[in-house]
Parts: structure tokens; C-alpha cells; sequence
């Protein structure tokens, strides 16, 4: 099976075993701009579990004006060689390849950060992403920048990686190609030829401190989907003379352009969008050059990977974020065990994470990032096998049950409901977010395969906990949806409501969301979907305000197409009924003035409340009394407090019967309580 997909490619001097590779990413892992433990182990896990070439270092800076503001690596400096030497003995031990990718941000950064200097760029035009005006390089300018791109492709090959990439997607040599960026009437401007001609400097300096032996590719876009961008046609042709200028041993082919936000989404595609994303344009361009052409975009499976590779789509396939999901995925797929795969739902947590500045994590895997202090694979435990009894089916639950059935303990799972899933059942109602359902589909799948006896349709009360005569109880009972915020609350639904029950097209609608991430805003987007009239009212300066760009930008594509219309910066005080539906008072957190409208259904999301009764309920009858010792927990020893030498059980709880998160909290508190046991 995948056949294609398996035979090892043979890059220049390198054989690589199979097709399939993780393509540059900057997860924010780095300790002072070097590739250090956490970062080294991160990518290990993947090499480990399969995968042929594994490339790292997304926008590593080569240059003092190119400040690492979301905690890339900086190549600018001999001090990452040591680094790189040891990256690589890690990485070649176990049979795989790594390569770095190198780059010069331009405009794309910030003045006020690192040394404080000016960013700069072609000409002087502003990056609308990230706000900063840039300084028109001078000549000076693009001679030093050209030495640095040379000087860090040698500390690439000192420090033993098999190769660099450099990068030209959106950063600064994709902004002298860019029509709209690139403003210039030298030699670096107008023509293909001039504002290519950077490029080729580069990699002529590259080549000259590297030598033709060692591998040296690009990535750039295939087409930048951008007004006054690179469109297929230019990009055909520019890659064409970069082939031809023999500087160039491969192609990695994007499509879409993180210079804006609303081609990011485009650039990095989520579960709004198909999978195999872009593979009819990659094709086209690969068709036209004579190098191997590399292409990452929701490509999230086996089947199409290996589809990609025999129709001659591509050489080799980027499984970016569905190694972030499953590092082991090639190893189980050779295991006969497919199915078993946690497969990437495209939620895009780890990016949105990235653009606010945080560490990249996977929305369903919590030991992506953390391989220093959580499995991936589960080992059992060398101690007692314990009775586990867990209640509540949801993402927090499932977990808690896959991780102590892996250890090898007798687990007991309870869920009142007639399937598992728990929020994320709800969640998954809106339009373009049914593929998070996928997250609990493999926990539930894991537990089924796993043995745990799980006992559906049955709420668990005091009672049938004790029944079961545990060793220890996990509670992951959720919350329910807190609405009770203002005067007349009891007017209102939840935002679940409307997710979960059909919407009347002919009723007004306002939904107040004192929450900023998904709930709110997509059962606004759905219920107008369905042709209802929206007013979103939020107390935030933004409707979505914990979203990352990512995510945010697909509602903000499709809101307009709707009836919705957002209400910023004012809170509900008040909800009556009346002859007409409900009067709904409004105040604006600035203005201080109030406003009343008239609605058919008001809808609160202020997050949930914990479903905390049954904790309560066993806290007497518990060793620990519900305490843990957080310390202890955090640094991975776990937590077995004796506050009762009556008590029969270590008690827990988890996810949002504490206090109200989201998916990547719950799960992680199941990981990381459930591994010491």
C-alpha cells in the first residue's frame, strides 16, 4: 500500500527513505534564538516515527534588522553552530534528514523590538500585517543583506544539516518580486529580471560559501493570490530562471501570501478549506521546471500523499500539521494500524498561537512541544494496575480513559449521553468547523480499541462511583453554558441552543458574547446562515478577540455575505419580556450611553460554569479531599495527596469541570495527570 509514497528519492547526494517530510515552520521553541533541547526533541519525535526529511527553522533571521519577534532562530550568529552539530547527530541517528530554512523578514517585523531598527524593504511601502513602515533599501543595504544570506547557509553546512532553504515566501526577496512592494526604478525594480535579481545575488553568495555539493533550495509562491502579486503565470517564469541559473536544487511551493490577512488563511489553509488545497497549481509549476518540487497545504492524509507522488503533483509531500497531530503517523501506517492515526483537522490552534506572539501547540495532541515531559507513545506502567473509573465522555474524559487504559490500568468510563464528544459535539454544528468532530471520533475510536468499558446512557451519581469500588475517580464532567450576567438572564439561551436546535429565519436574533473566541461568533455565522437577522454584541474592541488571524479571517470572509451586524464595546444590562419578544437594554463601555432593541431569541456566551455536584459529592469519601499538590503535578511527578485516612480513592477533575478552557486544556489536564499514574 502507498507504494509511490515509500520509495526513497534521491536529492543531489542525498537518499531520503520515503516522500514524505515536515516542511519549515517557526513553532516559537527556541531558547534565545537557538535550537536547543525542546526544540531538537520536537523535531526528533518525528524522525522517530518515520518521516524522511524533517525541516525546521521557519523564518530563522540572517540579519541584525530582522529581529526575532516570534521566537524564530537566529542564524545570524556563529553561537547556533554548536546547536546545529548536535540537532544533526539527533536527527541522522535516526535515519532522516534536516535541513533549515533562512531568511530575511524585510517589512514583515517590527521596529521596536531587538536591536530597534528600522525594518526595511524594496521600497517604502507598508506591511499591512504588521504595521511597520519600511526604510527603502539602499545598496549598502542589499550588499550586507546578501553576505548575511551566505554567512548563515555556512553555518548551516558547519553544523552538519543536510542542506538550507531559502525562503522568498512573502519575506524579503518575495517583496522586491511583488509589483505592488516593489516601487524601484534601478536595477532592482521593474522587470522580472531586476527583481529577481536579489535572489540570484543570494544564492550566488550561498553557493560561494557552500559549494555546489551542498543542497540549496527555495521556497516560494506558486501564486501569491495577491493584488499586485506574483499571479501562476510570473511565478512559472521566475522559477524557470531560477533553475536555470544552477543555483537551485529544489522548489518548496506555496500558494498565498501572509502579507495580508485575508491571503494567510489561504497561505496556511484550515478545515474551511478542501483538503489538497492547492495541488492543481503546484502541478502546473511543477511541470514547468526541472527541479523537484516540494508542496505542504492540507495534504492530511495517506492516500492523497501517496496520490500527489504517483500522478506527479509533486516529489515530495509536506505532512506539516499532520505530524504536529501525529508524530508516529508513518510508523503506524507501517504497523498496519491506519486507523489509528490522529489525522490533522485543520483547526490551525498551533498557527493562531504563533501570530499572537505564543508557542505553537496542537488544538487535539498535548504532547506536541512538551516531548521533554509527556509521551506520545503511552508506555505501561511498572507499578499497580489501578481501577480507573472516569466520568464524562468529552474531550477531557476520553483522554483521561485512552492514557490510564494505555498504562495498562482497568478503566471504567461513564457518559450520560448517548455518545461521547461532550462540546465538541456542539461545536462542530457550525458551517465550516464539522472536521473538529474528528477530534473526539479518534479518542473514542482510541478507548474502544484501548478496552475501556464504557458505559453509555448512564448519569453516574455518588452511588454507582463507589459501586465500581475504585483505586482512583477522574471527573470530566464539563460545565453548562453560563448565561446568568445581567438582570432578566433568564430570558436568554445559550449559544449551544442555537447550535443545536434549528434556527427560525423569520425571528430577530442578538447574541451577546462576553466570551471573544469560537462559541459566539460561529453561532452567530450559522444561525444567519440559515437566514436569520444577527446583531453580535460583544464588550470587546473586536467581535472574535481571542481568535487567532487563522481562524478569524474565514468569518470575517463570510459574515458580510450574511445578515449579521456586530456591536462592539457595549455590554447588556437588561433583558424584559414583552408583547413583541424581548426588549434588551444596552450600555457602551465608552460612550455610557444606553440603547434598547427589540429581538425574538437573546443568546448569551459567557463561557461555562463547572458541572462540579458529583465532585462534591465524593470529595468526603476521597484520600486527598479534591487536593492536589500542584508542584508536584507540574513538574511530572503527579499528585497523590493524603489528606483522609478514611478515604477510599485519589480524587480528580479535569477540563472544564474546574473551570471553563477550551479542547487543548482539557486535554492536556488528562495527559498530563493520566501519564502518572
Amino acid at each position: 500500500m502507498y507504494e509511490a509514497l515509500f520509495e526513497p528519492f534521491e536529492l543531489k547526494h542525498l537518499t531520503l527513505k520515503n516522500r514524505i517530510i515536515s516542511t519549515p515552520h517557526g513553532p516559537a521553541y527556541a531558547d534565545n534564538g537557538m535550537p536547543a533541547e525542546r526544540y531538537q526533541r520536537y523535531h526528533e519525535e518525528k524522525v522517530k516515527g518515520g518521516l524522511g526529511l524533517t525541516m525546521f527553522g521557519g523564518s530563522s533571521n540572517v540579519s541584525i534588522d530582522s529581529p526575532s519577534l516570534f521566537g524564530q532562530l537566529d542564524v545570524a550568529t556563529d553561537d547556533i553552530i554548536p546547536h546545529f552539530q548536535s540537532f544533526s547527530e539527533r536527527i541522522h541517528r535516526h535515519g532522516g534528514a534536516l535541513m533549515c530554512q533562512i531568511t530575511h523578514m524585510g517589512h514583515r517585523t517590527v521596529w521596536d523590538h531587538g536591536a530597534w531598527l528600522p525594518t526595511v524593504s524594496a521600497s517604502a511601502v507598508r506591511d499591512r500585517a504588521h504595521r511597520a513602515f519600511p526604510k527603502a533599501m539602499e545598496q549598502w543595504d542589499i550588499d550586507r543583506i546578501v553576505r548575511d544570506f551566505g554567512e548563515a547557509a555556512r553555518r548551516c553546512r558547519e553544523g552538519g544539516l543536510d542542506g538550507c532553504e531559502v525562503s522568498m515566501n512573502s519575506h524579503l526577496l518575495s517583496q522586491f518580486l511583488c509589483h505592488r512592494m516593489n516601487l524601484r526604478h534601478d536595477d532592482y525594480g521593474g522587470e522580472l529580471e531586476n527583481r529577481l535579481r536579489i535572489t540570484l545575488e543570494v544564492l550566488a553568495e550561498v553557493r560561494k560559501q557552500v559549494g555546489n555539493d551542498y543542497i540549496v533550495g527555495v521556497r516560494m509562491n506558486a501564486d501569491e493570490r495577491l493584488e499586485g502579486g506574483m499571479g501562476a503565470d510570473e511565478s512559472v517564469t521566475a522559477g524557470r530562471m531560477l533553475a536555470d541559473s544552477g543555483f537551485v536544487d529544489f522548489f518548496n511551493m506555496v500558494v498565498g501570501s501572509p502579507t495580508e490577512n485575508p491571503t494567510l488563511v489561504e497561505n496556511i489553509p484550515g478545515m474551511s478549506f478542501p483538503t489538497n488545497t492547492w495541488v492543481d497549481t503546484i502541478a502546473r509549476f511543477k511541470q514547468s521546471v526541472t527541479r523537484p518540487v516540494f508542496h505542504a497545504g492540507r495534504i492530511n492524509d495517506f492516500a492523497s500523499a501517496d496520490r500527489m507522488v504517483r500522478e506527479g503533483f509533486m516529489d515530495l509531500v509536506g505532512m506539516t500539521r499532520a505530524h504536529i497531530a501525529d508524530p508516529h503517523a508513518i510508523a503506524k501506517l507501517k504497523r498496519g494500524e491506519e486507523s489509528r492515526i490522529r489525522t490533522c483537522v485543520g483547526a490551525n490552534y498551533c498557527i493562531d498561537r504563533i501570530y499572537t506572539g505564543a508557542e505553537a501547540l496542537c488544538l487535539q495532541n498535548a504532547a506536541t512541544g512538551r516531548e521533554r515531559q509527556l509521551q506520545h507513545a503511552i508506555t505501561p506502567t511498572h507499578g499497580e494496575r489501578l481501577k480507573v473509573v472516569v466520568v464524562g465522555a468529552g474531550p477531557a474524559g476520553l483522554e483521561a480513559s485512552r492514557v490510564s487504559a494505555a498504562r495498562g490500568h482497568e478503566v471504567v468510563l461513564f457518559e450520560a449521553s448517548a455518545e461521547p464528544g461532550g462540546q465538541i459535539k456542539v461545536a462542530s454544528r457550525a458551517s465550516w468547523r464539522k472536521d473538529v468532530s474528528g477530534i473526539a471520533r479518534w479518542l473514542a475510536d482510541e478507548v474502544t480499541a484501548l478496552g475501556v468499558d464504557v458505559r453509555y446512557n448512564t448519569y453516574a451519581e455518588r452511588d454507582e462511583v463507589l459501586a465500581e469500588e475504585p483505586d482512583v475517580v477522574i471527573l470530566a464532567t464539563g460545565g453548562l453554558p453560563n448565561t446568568e450576567i445581567c438582570d432578566g438572564a433568564e430570558h436568554a439561551i445559550s449559544v449551544w441552543d442555537l447550535l443545536t436546535e434549528p434556527a427560525d429565519a423569520g425571528k430577530r436574533y442578538l447574541i451577546y458574547d462576553d466570551h471573544g473566541d469560537h462559541q459566539g461568533i460561529s453561532a452567530a455565522l450559522h444561525v444567519a446562515e440559515l437566514g436569520a437577522d444577527v446583531e453580535l454584541v460583544t464588550p470587546d474592541r473586536t467581535i472574535g478577540e481571542d481568535i487567532g488571524i487563522a481562524n478569524i479571517s474565514v468569518y470575517y470572509e463570510r459574515l458580510p455575505k450574511t445578515n449579521v451586524t456586530a456591536t462592539v464595546n457595549t455590554r447588556v444590562r437588561n433583558i424584559q419580556a414583552t408583547a413583541d419578544g424581548f426588549e434588551v437594554t444596552l450600555r457602551d463601555d465608552y460612550a455610557r450611553d444606553e440603547s434598547t432593541r427589540t429581538v425574538d431569541v437573546v443568546a448569551i456566551e459567557h463561557g461555562t460554569l463547572p458541572l462540579d455536584g458529583l465532585y462534591f459529592d465524593l470529595v468526603p469519601d476521597s484520600q486527598n479531599l479534591g487536593e492536589l499538590d500542584l508542584h508536584s503535578l507540574v513538574s511530572g511527578k503527579g499528585s497523590r495527596v493524603q489528606r483522609n485516612p478514611d478515604g477510599r480513592f485519589q480524587l480528580y477533575r479535569i477540563g472544564d469541570a474546574v473551570a471553563s478552557r477550551n479542547i487543548h486544556a482539557a486535554l492536556h489536564d488528562a495527559l498530563r495527570l493520566c501519564l502518572t499514574l
